[in-house]
């Protein structure tokens, strides 16, 4: 018996050794990456100038605005007595805002369905307008799954860039009165910014990757990149992806207010404030709201007779290494990035037919961008066929949601053939010049090649390039 033991023992031993030398040899390399092309075929987007793609195009490029003064209810201080509220009021400098328009008529976003049932007790307001505005992509792109390797294949990327500020203020008050026993057992899933991309995942049921980019002011571009991304390099077949905001509270007004990046000349012409490119900008406006997309394997989009809207052409990143809110003054960080992206799409810059800016309506980042824009697109760019604007005249600066809601933007300049116009543009800034010059009306021309911007604090740039699809 001990003798029979002692053979298995050398024999396991043996075998040890024979497999450790031959695991030694170096391994194979991994399998190639086939190309996959991406596609945009739904759409859904909730915005200051309306709830829905439609009604936010039409009043866009018909020179309409979202902005209005802010009241006591919108700080979102119920919770305080009406002192404390009439104080923090009166303290904010700038009070104006893009705020969502909320109702049950047409075009108005409904609390009672996407925020106010039982069932909706850990759904903030940011993660409500993402909600909504995936449910509108994903009828538009006529994609409801109901197979489980389907819903395998299917992913989400909706970022944000603060959640849920109000619950923290609320939260915060109860520590201070010592009445920490009543807060929520929501508390937490209301506040974190990837329960955007949860909530929709578990609402249909999709199992594909579930991501969250913060970047503050580029999240809602990262978010569709690197969906993109996702699907180039196959892990998943569809993503719905985008960016969603609601920091339309006291303590978000007031903390970029401090900061003094907000405007602060035109409370009492709130139609005005927002002034992308103008000599007059003093400052961005704040809104809220969401854009998310639909985006798909160009072949999986073809076998199922999908709509196509535009193709992901590039994805461009990079970091100004800088200063923690402004740009670098020559707009390496930017050029950067749309250089990224037109490398990776194959066109050169004279096939960009429009470029949605970042533009946000600050005296600096506005005159950086544009100087990067002239830098890098050149003589095409002085010779006036590079039509260019900022939609954020219009709706204000949604932060994280800017990015996925401006890209739509340029999505629908491709679709429909008119460039959106930059409103409040009376003077522009010296910067431009000659042919040189954002859309002060909207402009209808064919629209092939369309980039859009997105700039955060950190020094996180993201440009996307989408083309129509031949």
């Amino acid at each position: 018996m001990a003798v029979t033991k002692h053979n298995t023992k050398r024999l396991m031993t043996s075998i040890i050794q024979f497999s450790r030398f031959f695991s030694s040899a170096p391994f194979d390399p991994p399998p190639p990456i086939a190309p996959r092309r991406v596609v945009v075929t739904g759409l859904g987007m909730v915005t200051p100038l309306g709830c829905g793609v439609e009604v936010t195009w039409k009043r866009l490029i018909e020179g309409e605005c979202g902005i209005r003064a802010i009241t006591i209810e919108d700080l979102k201080m119920n919770g305080f007595d009406r002192e404390t509220q009439l104080h923090t009021f009166d303290q904010l400098t700038s009070k104006v805002a893009g705020i969502v328009p909320c109702g049950s008529n047409p075009g108005e976003f409904n609390e009672e369905l996407w925020l106010n049932s039982k069932e909706h007790r850990s759904i903030a307001r940011f993660i409500g307008y993402a909600l909504c505005a995936a449910d509108e992509a994903l009828r538009d792109a006529n994609y409801m799954p109901t197979k489980q390797d389907e819903k395998e294949r299917t992913g989400v990327s909706i970022g944000a860039g603060t959640g849920s500020i109000s619950d923290i203020l609320d939260a915060s008050k109860m520590i201070c009165e010592k009445k920490l026993r009543r807060l929520s057992p929501f508390f937490i899933p209301r506040i974190l910014i990837n329960m955007a991309s949860g909530h929709v995942s578990m609402k249909y049921g999709f199992q594909g990757p579930n991501h969250a980019a913060v970047t503050a002011c580029a999240t809602g571009a990262h978010s569709v990149g690197d969906a993109t991304r996702m699907i180039q390099f196959g892990d998943a077949d569809v993503m719905v992806a985008g960016g969603t905001e609601a920091s339309i509270d006291a303590l978000s007004i007031a903390g970029f207010c401090r900061s003094r990046a907000l405007t602060t000349k035109y409370n009492a012409a709130p139609e005005e404030a927002s002034k992308p490119f103008d000599c007059a900008r003093d400052g961005f406006v704040m809104g809220e709201g969401s854009g998310v997309l639909v985006l798909e394997e160009l072949e999986h989009a073809k076998r199922r007779g999908a709509k196509v809207y535009a193709e992901v052409r590039g994805y461009g990143m990079s970091g100004d290494a800088y200063h923690i809110t402004q740009p670098h003054g020559d707009g390496r960080g930017a050029i950067l990035a749309m250089t990224r992206a037109l490398e990776q799409s194959g066109l050169n810059p004279n096939q960009v037919d429009y470029i949605n800016a970042h533009a946000t309506s600050t005296p600096l980042g506005d005159a950086i961008e544009a100087k990067a824009i002239q830098s890098l697109f050149c003589s095409y760019a002085a010779s006036g066929a590079l039509a260019l604007s900022s939609t954020k005249g219009a709706i204000g600066h949604l932060l994280g949601a800017a990015g996925a809601v401006e890209a739509l933007f340029s999505i629908l300049a491709i679709h429909h053939g008119i460039a959106p116009l930059t409103l409040n543009l009376s003077k522009p800034d010296p910067i431009f010049n000659g042919d040189f010059m954002p859309l002060s009306a909207s402009k209808k021309m064919t629209v092939k090649a369309a980039m859009s911007n997105s700039f955060g604090f950190g020094g996180t740039n993201a440009s996307l390039l989408f083309a129509a699809l031949d």
